[in-house]
Parts: structure tokens; C-alpha cells; sequence
């Protein structure tokens, strides 16, 4: 696993911001970490990085304890926070070459081009920081975080600020980078998440409260499935559904693909026209929902 996290506690006061928080992010997933403002999200991903020690419990990032080996496990990790701290009176092309020589890299040069290339940031290069709008700058941070190549991607809030189209070129980079690093990636959007992640992680009061993939998240709690079917026709009972009108059914299986099979057959059996025929499921924003409310 390149990250393991196991009962890590981080308490400020009496208020436990992580409280036994336990997960693995394997190499080549990209895990959504969820949860509400205050929920523990940013402080676990400070925790993973080593610029936050945990009271109790351990950070494993590709092998290395972040407490013991701080430094390496630095090495490893491109960490997109979500403030984005950045140099504004720098140019992009030199605050690139600054962070290329704090990562030692042989080729600085190579280095720069290439992750300016991979970011989409060619047309603002020659600017200052502090010329860029808030999403060119949210690019010339992912940049930062890539520019040494990492195994590990900490991504908090990495679309914040961005337009619909930087948004999309952004999730092609991210989708494009988890195909070879292990990437926690932190959203409001869910949307998004839905759109770059196979597994998510809520979080909520410092507690985990789901860790699973979007598809067993999406089944529900009692693994049912909905499945709304209309016909041109007027259908009399097939099997216990509900009647939503005359002709427009709603089925309740634990097994969708074999029902659609049944009603194919059904309908050709009977001369019926299916006009539609769609599954229900439970969308990101429904199990964020259940998880953090109440």
C-alpha cells in the first residue's frame, strides 16, 4: 500500500479533529476523501505529508513512517494544500526552477517544461504570479506538486477556482497521473469526484463513517437497485412492482442486469414496445448526505 493510515488521533483541546481514523490508498487508485468544513479532511492529508504529527497512531507512506522518516517520505509525496501558498512577485517559470532546485533535480530545465506542458500553463509562463487568475494560479500549483515526479499525489481541493474547461483539463491531468501514483484527492464538487474516483473515504467529525467503492456506495444499504421501466403500451401485473401510471412501471431487484434481461424477453414475447428503461441509483450527493447528517 503506498498509504496507510491505522487509529490516527490528532486532538486540539478537548475536540478531536481525527479521532482512530484508519485507511489505504493503494498505487494506481485515485481515493476521494470526503467530508464537511471541520470534518478532519485537511488535517489528515497535513498528517500524511508530515507537516502536521498526529498524537497517536501511525502515517505509512510507500514503506516509510512519516514520523520517523519525515524527510524521504517528502520526497515521495506532491502535496497540493488547499491554500495553495505561492510566491506572488515570482514569475512561473522561475517559482518552477525554485522548486525543482529545493527537490535537487538534475535536470531543473527539462523539468519546468515539462510539468508547465502537463498543466496547461504555456500561454501564462511568462507572468508573474500574481497576474494569474485564481485558476491559472491553482495550475501553478499543481505543478509544483508534480514537478519531481512523485508516487504520491495529496490533492486538496486541487479544482477550486478553476472555469467548466480548466476543470476538465485538470481531471484528464489527475486521471492521466493515477494511472501510476497513488492519489488522495480532497472535493466539495462531487461531481467531480465522481467523475476521477473508483473509491471514496468520508469523513465526518473526525470519525471514518464510509470507505468503499462508488459502486457498493451507490447500492445502498439494503443492496437494492431501481430500475424505472415505461412501455408504449398499457402492461397488465408482470411481477410485484410499483405502478408509478398505466403504462410506467418501477422495479425493485437486487439484480438489475438479470431483470432487463427478463423484460427484453417480456417484451418480445408480447408485442410491447419498451419506450425506456433507466436505473436508479444513489447519486454521491445522497450518500454524503446520509453519512454527515445526524
Amino acid at each position: 500500500m503506498s498509504i496507510e493510515i491505522t487509529q490516527l488521533l490528532k486532538q486540539y483541546g478537548e475536540q478531536k479533529a481525527v479521532n482512530q481514523a484508519s485507511f489505504r490508498v493503494g498505487k494506481g487508485e485515485i481515493v476521494g476523501f470526503l467530508g464537511p468544513n471541520g470534518a478532519g479532511k485537511s488535517t489528515t492529508m497535513k498528517i500524511i505529508t508530515g507537516y502536521l504529527q498526529a498524537d497517536s497512531g501511525k502515517a505509512i507512506v510507500c514503506g516509510l513512517d512519516v514520523n520517523v522518516n519525515p524527510v524521504a517520505v517528502k520526497k515521495k509525496i506532491g502535496y497540493l494544500p488547499e491554500a495553495n501558498p505561492l510566491y506572488p512577485e515570482m514569475y512561473v517559470r522561475e517559482y518552477l526552477h525554485f522548486v525543482a532546485g529545493i527537490h535537487q533535480l538534475k535536470d531543473k530545465k527539462t523539468a519546468v517544461e515539462n510539468v508547465i506542458l502537463l498543466t496547461g500553463l504555456t500561454v501564462e509562463s511568462k507572468k508573474k504570479i500574481n497576474q494569474l487568475s485564481k485558476g491559472y494560479k491553482q495550475r501553478v500549483g499543481l505543478a509544483a506538486a508534480l514537478i519531481h515526479d512523485p508516487e504520491v499525489l495529496i490533492l486538496d481541493e486541487p479544482t477550486g477556482g478553476l472555469d467548466p474547461n480548466q476543470i476538465i483539463e485538470i481531471r484528464n491531468v489527475i486521471k492521466q497521473q493515477g494511472k501510476n501514483k497513488t492519489i488522495l484527492f480532497s472535493s466539495h464538487i462531487l461531481q467531480e469526484v465522481e467523475a476521477i474516483c473508483d473509491r471514496v473515504v468520508i469523513i465526518n467529525k473526525g470519525n471514518i463513517v464510509a470507505n468503499d467503492t462508488l459502486a457498493n456506495l451507490q447500492r445502498g444499504k439494503e443492496d437494492m437497485h431501481i430500475l424505472n421501466v415505461k412501455f408504449n403500451e398499457k402492461v397488465q401485473t408482470v411481477i410485484r412492482i410499483d405502478t408509478i401510471s398505466g403504462s410506467n412501471f418501477r422495479l425493485y431487484t437486487a439484480n438489475p442486469e438479470l431483470v432487463r434481461k427478463h423484460l427484453f424477453n417480456l417484451a418480445v414475447a408480447y408485442n410491447l414496445n419498451i419506450v425506456s428503461l433507466q436505473t436508479e441509483g444513489n447519486s454521491l450527493e445522497s450518500i454524503f448526505k446520509r453519512f454527515t447528517n445526524g
